[in-house]
Formats: structure tokens, C-alpha cells, sequence
């Protein structure tokens, strides 16, 4: 699937840019269907790398949903191509936010939500770069439209975290503090973000900074966990905590005997 973006440059010409996603895998739910989660993999994976392992997962009421971010040039990799959910040049509270990749991806998941069932709790979640994708959907959510303006179309119950960081961070505050709303929204989103203290591509510290970001922001039901000496990767405990913490949250179904 597609998206075109048109942005205004800095003269009088407008620059539109397509982004081509890959590949959809598809876990079902073993059990009764509850919830659909999207999961957003990192720099340069691809969707079946998570579909994989979140299929191991003793939650059989969740639909899982790994989509594969477009090949793009990266600009933390000196403009060589891969996989992103965005462009990226450094991973900082300072750096620039690429908004129109950002919104091309959250919108590309929305889309992959929109046709669920009314029913059905929907969520967003990912792996680094694909974590803080999630994070921008879910200030997305929050504040009721896209980056660009447009209105964002579903209703996010869970949002999961590991390994990544928070977009457009400095902003944040001050958009959300124009809104009623949105603060409603926020206090009562669930959050969970996962960090590795060992993590030596996306710093501890960024996680804890955007924890603390959302926090002050408003976002009231978040839940930091650090895993010590854990790297830039995921472990079973860490697995088994995202587990227990969406069958909590979401209000899952046990397995069936």
C-alpha cells in the first residue's frame, strides 16, 4: 500500500513523497477475538522477523498485526536505504522529527485498524524505531489528528513500547494543554514502555526521558519498566511482562481449557 504526502518546502514549490509499505503478516487469534494489536518492527527488520514470536505468545485473544515500514534512505545511516517507519538522523530530544514519515506510518496503521470490528480493543505497539511510532499514534489518538492536521480515525485502548522513544517530545505539552479533550484521552490511555539499561543504540536515558515527557504531559496511566543489562533486544522476561500486562489492561480472556 501507498501513501502520498505533500508538504510545503521552503519555496514556492510543493514536494510530495510516496511511501511504498511491505509485506502484512497476520497472527489470529486462537481463542475468542478481543483485540488487535499492530506491532511495529525497528530500523531495517521487517514485519515477519515480530509475527514470528508474538505467534509464541500465550494470548489467544489477540489478532497481531506486522506490517513492514517502506525502504527509504536513513539519514543515521548516511542516506543508505532500509526499512524505517521515518527518517531519522540522530536519536535525541533535539533532533528534528520527519512529521510527514511519521504521519505517512501512523496513518498506514490506522488504516490496518480501521476495518476491525466495533467490538474489538484496539492497540499499538513496536520495537525501537517501531516504539516510537507507536508512541507518535498514540499522541495521535490523544490529540485527534495527525501532524498535519488531518483527523485520526480510531479509538487506541493500549499502547506497548520497548526499547524506543518518544517524537516530537517537545511539543507535546503545549498541544495537549489547548485540549480538554485530549487530556481526558491521555489520563486514560495505558502505556507501557520497556527499556533495556544496557540498550546501546536507543539510550536508556531516552526511554526514561520519554516516559517522563508523557507523564508531565498528562498521559496518567503509564507503567516504566527497566530491565538491567539488557541490551538493544528482548528477552522472555520482558515478553512475559507485556503479557501480563495487556491481559491486565485490556481485560483478556484467560485461555480455555
Amino acid at each position: 500500500m501507498s501513501y502520498n504526502t505533500s508538504a510545503a518546502g521552503s519555496g514556492s514549490r510543493n514536494t510530495t513523497r510516496t511511501f511504498e509499505f511491505g509485506r502484512t503478516h497476520v497472527v489470529r487469534p486462537k481463542g475468542k477475538h478481543q483485540a488487535t494489536i499492530v506491532w511495529l518492527h525497528g530500523l531495517g527488520d521487517k514485519g515477519s522477523s515480530w509475527s514470528q514470536l508474538l505467534e509464541t505468545l500465550p494470548l489467544p485473544n489477540i489478532k497481531w498485526i506486522c506490517p513492514t515500514a517502506p525502504t527509504r534512505p536513513v539519514a543515521i545511516f548516511g542516506g543508505f536505504p532500509c526499512t524505517a517507519w521515518s527518517d531519522v538522523g540522530d536519536i535525541s530530544e533535539d533532533a528534528p522529527d520527519d512529521l510527514e514519515g511519521l504521519d505517512a506510518s501512523a496513518a498506514h496503521v490506522a488504516n490496518l485498524l480501521s476495518t476491525e470490528p466495533a467490538d474489538i480493543k484496539l492497540g499499538v505497539g513496536g520495537f525501537s524505531m517501531g516504539a516510537a511510532t507507536a508512541l507518535y499514534s498514540a499522541t495521535c489518538h490523544i490529540l485527534g489528528q495527525y501532524g498535519n492536521g488531518n483527523l485520526y480515525p480510531v479509538n487506541l485502548s493500549a499502547i506497548v513500547g520497548l526499547s524506543g522513544w518518544l517524537p516530537c517530545s517537545r511539543t507535546l505539552r503545549n498541544r495537549m494543554e489547548r485540549s480538554d479533550e485530549a487530556a481526558r484521552r491521555a489520563a486514560s490511555l495505558p502505556i507501557l514502555l520497556c527499556h533495556g539499561s544496557g540498550d546501546d543504540v536507543v539510550a536508556h536515558k531516552h526511554g526514561e526521558k520519554s516516559a517522563q515527557a508523557l507523564s508531565s504531559a498528562g498521559f496518567r496511566n503509564l507503567t516504566f519498566r527497566s530491565y538491567n543489562g539488557l541490551g538493544h533486544y528482548t528477552i522472555p522476561e520482558e515478553m512475559d511482562e507485556v503479557c501480563n500486562w495487556l491481559t491486565t489492561r485490556i481485560g483478556l480472556e484467560g485461555p480455555r481449557s
